[in-house]
């Protein structure tokens, strides 16, 4: 059995770059032939995108030749009240189980609670999981057992949610936790009995924190969880440190790297270092008038960091410490960064 496992897409709008990713889950879904979609909490946004999107998602689903399986999370906890239809091969899962062949699915739905009262409900979910299936435990919340950033989590603010360890899944009788509400990157965890704990990281990025192109967990049921990448919109960090020392124009370096972006990518641009204006014959202002042309329209962020040095790299001073580091033997990285900060310390004393 194959399954699918996405989760914090947070939809909002009919046909933006949400939307768009679930197109493409549906699509992957039914080019590799498989047999459930899980989506782990944050489908919506909010509840009330839920309501107004319902019609656009049962059509959506219908073209899926698999089951979807839903939790809800923190963000739509509200959004799949009794008797709401999404589709006809579409179940809100909660600890009633879902069985297929050699398969049992139990969700554990997003809920503000926390220490012994989540455990409790984990724990509570044990007789439902036998040693003759394979046993998967839907959930989304933080886990503790790994450092992350509030950022990891999108716009969160400081609050906890449903936050569990992975000591919480130990004696239980199950093979993967499926996971959402970790929104950076794909991430995997060893459970005590050799299972697997999965966060597949958002499908899209939500915030500029989520950069890199963005996976889903594709795996066969017996084996380990997979990242397949998507051809979603997502932010890239694009981050160029300048040499005045090697023969390159930072305009045509930048575009160089612009170039390489995905399709559906948006650059976050960082530009340091220094640069020889008198060499280049040109200007800090100049060469970001031209880099600002290359990058329009590709970038969410641009930011200049970079210094003109030319009056430093010709000081006679510099030019002996420079010659001297090199005839010493040291490494190139040794002299880089003694340029540096030989540079800096010029710099500051206004030379």
């Amino acid at each position: 059995m194959k399954i699918l496992h996405t989760a914090d897409i947070h939809l909002r709008e009919y046909q933006d770059e949400r939307w768009q990713a679930l197109e493409e889950l549906i699509k992957i879904g039914n080019g590799d032939e498989v047999n459930i979609l899980v989506i782990c909490g944050d489908l919506f946004d909010k509840d009330v995108d839920a309501e107004r999107l319902r019609p656009q998602i049962r059509e959506i689903f219908s073209d899926a030749a698999f089951k979807i399986l839903i939790i809800p999370g923190n963000h739509d906890i509200d959004s799949y009240k009794t008797g709401m239809y999404f589709g006809d091969n579409v179940s809100v899962l909660g600890t009633v189980p879902y069985e297929c062949d050699s398969v049992r699915i139990i969700g554990i739905p997003f809920e503000a609670i926390h220490g012994e009262e989540l455990l409790r409900k984990i724990r509570a979910v044990s007789h439902r999981l036998t040693s003759d299936k394979t046993s998967i435990l839907l959930c989304h919340g933080e886990l503790l057992d790994a450092f992350f950033s509030r950022t990891d989590f999108g716009r969160e603010g400081e609050g906890r949610y449903m936050p569990f360890k992975l000591s919480y899944f130990e004696r239980l009788e199950v093979e993967y936790v499926l996971a959402g509400h970790f929104h950076s990157k794909f991430d995997v965890w060893r459970l005590e009995n050799g299972g697997y704990f999965v966060y597949p990281g958002s499908p899209v990025s939500i915030t500029r924190a989520e950069t890199g192109q963005r996976k889903a967990n594709l795996f066969e049921v017996g084996g380990p969880p997979s990242q397949v990448a998507l051809d979603t919109f997502h932010f890239h960090e694009v981050s160029i440190e300048l040499n005045p020392f090697k023969d390159e124009n930072p305009v045509q370096l930048v575009q160089k790297h612009i170039s390489k972006l995905h399709p559906k990518a948006t650059a976050i641009l960082t530009v340091s270092g220094y640069v020889n204006g008198e060499r280049l014959k040109m200007t800090e202002a100049d060469i970001v008038a031209q880099i600002k042309e290359i990058v329009k329209g590709k970038c969410a962020d641009e930011h200049y960091e970079f210094k003109d040095i030319s009056r430093i790299l010709e000081n006679d001073l510099f030019k002996s410490f420079t010659n001297e580091a090199v005839e010493s033997g040291r490494t190139e990285e040794d002299i880089k960064q003694l340029r540096n900060i030989t540079i800096s310390a010029m710099m500051q004393a206004g030379l």
